[in-house]
């Protein structure tokens, strides 16, 4: 796919869809620590003078800084880019999720020392089929003693929604009418980790509010099922 993205590239000679293909390859490079495919990839796209205030400008200097290139960061950067690459990771969480870009609020999490945000993060990478960040993730996790399992649950594939089980936790007191603060008492959970949940389970549901996200679940037979 890389390959015919290239042969359309050079046949339009934009400098904007050099630098889309460019974070992409680089992305790639980045997934298998090839930290010289990641220069390669984005020095000529960066050569081309793109435009600071655009997202491809910015997500050539996030997986350039990935692995270690540390280029002055250019003035002018867009949200959430320019927060995520100044290193607020908290900040720039809520700024994707804000915007429904759950895999890069889970690149954001996943820049975090806090194990909450570690494991919110690798449920998210999960989730989305990003298979090598969800094993990178995992093995963070492992290395600080927390137990990761080793794929989604028999009991994820087989709802509907692909809810977690944690996930079907929170919708069922959400159906019981608890708010987030309730929930998170009643889980053992922080605030912030369920206000998370409660996200995913909306976007997943593809639900506008809490009630919509508990009938649709209705619907689906998932109360019935907890």
């Amino acid at each position: 796919m890389l390959d015919t993205a290239a042969e359309i590239e050079r046949q339009m000679e934009d400098s904007y869809a050099s630098a889309l293909l460019a974070t992409a390859t680089a992305e790639i490079a980045w997934l298998e620590r090839r930290a010289d495919g990641v220069r390669e990839a984005t020095q000529a796209a960066l050569d081309a003078e793109l435009p600071n205030a655009t997202n491809a400008a910015a997500e050539l200097a996030f997986w350039r800084r990935q692995l270690g290139i540390a280029d002055e960061l250019p003035a002018g950067l867009p949200e959430p880019w320019a927060t995520h690459l100044a290193g607020d990771w908290e900040r720039a969480a809520e700024a994707w999720e804000a915007v429904d870009r759950p895999y890069e609020t889970a690149l954001a999490l996943s820049g975090s020392d806090d194990t909450t945000s570690l494991i919110r993060a690798h449920e998210l990478f999960v989730e989305l089929g990003a298979g090598p960040l969800a094993s990178r993730t995992a093995r963070d996790l492992r290395a600080r003693g927390v137990r990761v399992a080793r794929g989604p649950r028999a009991a994820t594939r087989a709802n509907a929604a692909t809810l977690t089980a944690r996930e079907l936790e929170v919708l069922t007191l959400l159906g019981d009418g608890l708010r987030n603060a309730e929930i998170a008492e009643r889980l053992f959970l922080s605030p912030r980790t369920v206000d998370h949940h409660v996200s995913a389970i909306l976007r997943k549901l593809q639900a506008k509010s809490r009630g919509e996200a508990v009938a649709e679940a209705g619907r689906l037979g998932l109360l019935r099922a907890e």
